[in-house]
């Protein structure tokens, strides 16, 4: 099955044009490569997503013949890692300094 169908399969991510994008974008690593949306995944291979401030490594323990349900989609993968990290500051914001309104 292609990654992009399996992580919408799976529902990692709920479109597949989104699954799309963020291959093309370099976020979706398959055994610790950039991965394209059309590759094949197999039993056993190592999925690496970077969406936003999370990070997550799974291992892929079934490919789908058709859809399955939302209750057994979880079936279809290991969570190896798991990373939430802080959401970066957004240094572009202007400083709100009403000391300076001479200036």
């Amino acid at each position: 099955m292609r990654l992009d169908k399996w992580l919408k399969t799976s529902r990692l991510i709920k479109r597949r044009i989104v699954a799309q994008m963020a291959c093309n974008q370099g976020r979706v690593f398959v055994n610790n490569r950039p991965s394209k949306a059309s590759l094949e995944l197999k039993v056993g291979d190592q999925v690496h997503l970077e969406l936003g401030s999370r990070a997550i490594t799974l291992a892929v323990s079934g490919i789908p013949a058709s859809a399955v349900p939302a209750a057994s989609a979880c079936e279809l993968y290991t969570i190896l890692e798991d990373i939430r990290r802080a959401p970066e500051v957004l240094e572009w914001l202007p400083d709100n300094n009403l000391d300076n309104k001479d200036e």
